[in-house]
């Protein structure tokens, strides 16, 4: 075994010996020299070799660059890409090749990267504008009689940038979405490397709201020739430029996190409906995801107050925060032409016989207490003689089986005096189609009458019509649902037969707005325990689709 006691020195050995050994450990240092200059010399040849063809086009598309590219010229914008994302080895690594000793040199490499990808895109919108014979300065910005008097302010506060965050809350008819709308486009027309991002809190209510709102914008502002619109993906594209605005729903937060900006950065967010969005850590990690990348940024939030002063978007409202801008607004400060005299009309109306309702659905005011969605509520007998006087009946049907009941409701609505009274129910759990019909037929409907069905089970409705009723789908359509419960609120008093209703009583008192897991309550009608709801509204159907189209 070797140790210190048995080595011996070179100098002690043999002469023979000792050049024996000098001469083996020549050798295998030679070999070793040679099979390391083996491989430095191949890893030369590689990364002297052209990238392949996928990768060449990537970069010289990236770079703005002709000659061709080889494997090292890859690599290390590969490295530089990732740097620029933060990867902390990859930052170590350009700095080490290039001499960078800090992170504000990177920073200032890539404000370059973006300053030089700018000013190809002028020299490209340049020859764009004189092949067409564009002249380069006819937009001019938004003409003042396009918004409303009141937001004049917050136009000029938003171009001076004082603000990060631009929150608009008023009622109906405070055109706050055509305002935030009209700016986006405007934004978009002086700023060259933004990109904008609208979200709602569901993705299926993107093309009937914020999609069309835009789309109004670009034609207002006369820029249909500027802009190319689709549906698939949903998504506005500035032709000349390439900057895009892209249309996402909160309920599913990885199509945000996916978003890959053609050049730019997203600089511009736009939350409608504020208050139907899960709450402020939802908005704080949709912000986090989307803006990022760029000095500039805007963030508008829209909403009509809900009716709870302890919802989470009208107690965001009353935070204080350096960067951020509220602005309320009514359809008083709106010019009346715009909105037309039966809107007028209906609002004043309102204002007469329901000041309650009133002042939340037109001036935006947070006037209710706590979690009920109906305050309007008169629970007491109605008499056979008020009902003998009744003449404008409707009849409801909601399908069920099990779980679920079904659930039918027959009412009587007082335009005059704007009260719904619900004076009979059925309900029933496992019962077919033939069976509630009889039951329908036989105590609670005469013949003749229409009964209007939930849309969502024809095969139901075409077997009701066998067995004799006039049965009829509801009309629905985007926002029906939304619209018809504000109806149901904004009447004076909706009046239940507790005897001869008493589910569909339970179920208008107990009917309340959903809350988040800090107690908040969320905007939206809750799809449960509200089966009755559902056939009432169905029994009015003809009377509030008629007014809501």
């Amino acid at each position: 075994m070797a140790n210190s006691k048995n080595l011996i020195k070179t100098t002690d050995m043999p002469k023979a010996k000792h050049l024996k050994m000098s001469a083996k450990g020549g050798k295998k240092s030679a070999e070793e020299k040679k099979k390391k200059k083996s491989i430095e010399e191949s890893m030369r040849l590689l990364l002297s070799m052209p990238a392949n063809e996928k990768i060449q086009e990537k970069i010289k598309k990236s770079l703005g660059v002709d000659e061709e590219v080889d494997n090292a010229m890859a690599i290390a914008v590969s490295t530089y890409q990732q740097a620029l994302k933060g990867n902390t080895k990859a930052i170590e690594l350009c700095q080490r090749f290039n001499g960078i000793e800090s992170d504000k040199q990177l920073l200032d490499i890539k404000k370059a990267e973006l300053k030089i990808k700018q000013e190809q895109h002028n020299v490209e919108m340049a020859e764009y504008n004189k092949r067409n014979n564009v002249q380069e300065d006819t937009y001019k910005g938004i003409p003042a009689l396009n918004i409303a008097p009141s937001f004049a302010s917050v136009l000029h506060d938003m171009h001076e940038h004082n603000h990060l965050e631009y929150v608009l809350e008023g009622g109906r008819g405070s055109t706050k979405s055509s305002f935030i709308s009209l700016t986006i486009i405007d934004l978009m027309m002086k700023y060259e490397n933004l990109n904008a991002l609208v979200m709602r809190q569901v993705s299926n209510t993107l093309k009937d709201s914020v999609y069309n709102q835009l789309i109004w914008a670009i034609d207002q502002l006369g820029l249909n020739s500027e802009f190319h619109a689709t549906k698939n993906p949903v998504e506005i594209t500035r032709i000349r430029t390439g900057q895009k605005i892209f249309f996402r729903g909160a309920d599913d937060p990885n199509k945000v996190k996916s978003i890959k900006v053609p050049f730019g950065y997203i600089g511009i967010l736009w939350f409608e409906e504020l208050d139907q969005f899960l709450g402020p850590e939802s908005i704080r990690k949709i912000e986090q995801s989307a803006i990022r990348g760029g000095d500039l940024a805007w963030i508008f939030k829209s909403f009509n107050p809900p009716k709870s002063a302890i919802n989470w978007a009208n107690k965001y409202t009353k935070l204080s925060k350096a960067n951020r801008l509220v602005h309320k607004i009514d359809y008083r400060s709106v010019p009346a032409k715009w909105l037309g005299v039966p809107f007028i009309e209906e609002a004043e109306f309102l204002k007469e016989i329901n000041p309650i309702a009133y002042e939340h659905e037109y001036l935006g005011e947070a006037n209710g207490t706590g979690g009920n969605v109906f305050e309007n509520i008169v629970i007491r007998k109605i008499t056979d003689e008020e009902i003998k006087e009744f003449d404008r009946i409707g009849n409801g049907v909601d399908w069920g089986w099990y779980p679920d009941p079904f659930a039918y409701n027959r009412a009587h609505y007082d335009s005059a005096r704007l009260t719904l009274y619900i004076f009979k129910e059925f309900r029933a759990n496992k019962m077919s189609n033939e069976k509630t019909a009889q039951e329908l037929k036989e105590k609670y409907i005469e013949e003749g009458e229409i009964v209007i069905c939930d849309s969502a089970e024809n095969k139901s409705i075409g077997d009701y019509r066998t067995y004799g009723i006039a049965a009829r789908a509801a009309e629905k359509g985007p926002g029906s649902v939304d619209y018809s419960m504000k109806w149901l609120q904004s009447l004076k008093a909706i009046v239940i037969d507790d005897e001869r209703c008493p589910h569909t009583a339970t179920e208008f008192i107990e009917y309340e707005y959903e809350r988040d897991k800090e107690g908040n309550i969320i905007t939206g009608y809750p799809d449960k325990n509200n089966h009755h709801i559902d056939a009432v509204r169905y029994a009015t159907n003809p009377i509030w689709k008629r007014r809501g189209q």
